[in-house]
């Protein structure tokens, strides 16, 4: 059997399958080495998904992830072992090659994430061969759920926004200024915190002011990391990702302001690294 895991910073989906055929799929909380130790990501697995599954034991794992770059691939693979018994290969990559593998199957293609963080890549049907850095939502990851939180909060406090909506918000969650720098610059996982303000926009998303801040980051997010691939221009470009699926309206509004070709939109990945991972085209060895 294989365990396959489609892991962001807000939650995890898990789907054991044996042969094509789902023997279970498990959700727990999302996981990110960037911000979780080891022993933090152990215990979610231990406590939330093994006694979730028929059995611990299993033939090959592949872990997807937020965060999971080549320095932190090691914290994912020691907390997943410590629960599970693997007897053939454990496969920690990230979130950006489950996009992917998902997308673009074995084609070459423009993937992109838009979830709460973001992300992109060009992929010539077997490997990423660029990736333009995201930066975390601080210093880019432009589109995302926590820098669309990011600019509303800001706009709501600079005023920036007509006052009627500004009043909706405040009528909404009842955060002072105090609250919301407490939540992003003294305490834990900002990101999340920030990506859960973003269903007001979608509420509120029949206001022009609105909707231009929602298609304006994801322009953002094209003009700065798109564009810098070859073939942007020609290439369908791909999108997994909750923000990508909710605001379908205002992505395609953004690819068409920079002259880009909409390809598929899906919310998860995970039916199509199912695919990816039972067809007889396996991963390379």
């Amino acid at each position: 059997m294989i365990l396959l895991a489609d892991s962001g910073s807000t939650k995890t989906d898990w789907c054991l399958v044996d042969g094509r055929t789902t023997v279970a799929r498990v959700r727990t909380r999302g996981t990110n080495p960037f911000f979780q130790t080891s022993d933090e990501i152990a215990d979610e697995i231990a406590s939330a998904l093994i006694p979730q599954l028929p059995s611990a034991e299993v033939d090959d794992v592949f872990f997807y992830g937020a965060g999971c770059t080549a320095e932190k691939q090691p914290v994912l693979a020691d907390a997943l072992s410590r629960h599970l018994s693997v007897s053939g290969r454990l496969e920690v990559a990230t979130d950006m090659l489950a996009a992917a593998r998902s997308l673009c199957g074995h084609e070459p293609g423009i993937a992109c994430i838009l979830g709460t963080g973001s992300n992109s890549c060009a992929y010539d049907g077997t490997v990423i061969t660029k990736n333009v850095s995201p930066l975390g939502f601080i210093l880019g990851d432009e589109g995302s759920g926590a820098v669309l939180g990011k600019t509303l909060v800001g706009d709501i406090l600079k005023e920036q926004l007509p006052r009627h909506i500004i009043e909706k918000f405040n009528d909404r969650f009842h955060l002072t200024a105090a609250d919301i720098i407490e939540r992003v610059y003294r305490q834990k996982l900002p990101n999340r915190f920030l990506a859960s303000l973003v269903p007001f926009l979608g509420e509120n998303i029949a206001d022009e002011s609105v909707e231009r801040l929602v298609v304006d980051s994801f322009r953002r997010f094209l003009v700065r990391n798109v564009k810098l691939y070859d073939g942007w221009d020609r290439l369908p470009i791909g999108f997994n990702g909750s923000i990508a699926y909710y605001y379908r309206p205002q992505l395609v509004k953004a690819l068409q302001a920079e002259g880009m070709t909409l390809g598929r939109i899906v919310q998860a990945p995970m039916d199509g690294l199912i695919e990816y991972h039972t067809t007889d085209k396996h991963i390379p060895q």
